[in-house]
């Protein structure tokens, strides 16, 4: 199944929640207990950015990919958002979500990538005081993708362990959770 909207959906509040984060928060405190923002601006942006479009490509990662300091550059921000959209236009082939990639099934790698992109956008955003905002299909998209693959993602030290959301949470805040996050991290 080709969830291309949903990613497209996903890259454009990436590009806005990083065209958010100035200097003065790359060093603060994020969900994710082992980074800070800029290490966590510096993953995104290799994974989700760079990585997204190799991925499609079915071209491997630059050996320096995960140790990149893209905040060093003035205009990251900028220059992320323009690899976005590079990205999600890789992905927009239907011959892209064919065949495997690294010996994942492309909707697999697709899935993990798309896993990437938001939940890691969500971490950013929380992380500088800002609201993250998708479509409700690209909420519940998440949420089934984080279900189809929390456990792995676990055993891999991924994902925290569940936390608990109250009766009728949404999509978001219940794929937040189930991911290990607390949807109502304020730092």
């Amino acid at each position: 199944m080709n969830f291309h909207a949903e990613i497209a959906d996903s890259a454009r509040e990436a590009a806005r929640i990083t065209a958010g984060v100035g200097p003065d928060r790359l060093t603060g405190p994020t969900p994710c207990p082992d980074y800070d923002v800029r290490a966590l601006v510096n993953h995104l942006v290799a994974y989700t950015g760079i990585g997204m479009e190799l991925r499609a490509r079915r071209e491997p990662h630059p050996d320096d990919l995960a140790t990149r300091d893209f905040t060093a550059d003035p205009q990251w921000a900028a220059h992320y958002a323009e690899q976005l959209d590079r990205s999600v236009a890789a992905w927009a082939d239907p011959a892209v979500w064919e065949g495997e990639i690294n010996s994942v099934p492309a909707e697999g790698m697709a899935a993990m990538l798309f896993l990437e992109l938001c939940l890691h956008g969500w971490d950013l955003a929380k992380a500088t005081g800002q609201d993250y905002r998708v479509a409700d299909a690209t909420a519940r998209r998440l949420l089934a993708a984080v279900r189809e693959n929390a456990q792995m993602y676990r055993d891999y030290k991924g994902f925290g362990e569940p936390v608990e959301v109250p009766a009728g949470a949404g999509d978001l805040e219940t794929a937040v959770a189930l991911s290990g996050r607390d949807p109502y991290w304020a730092g």
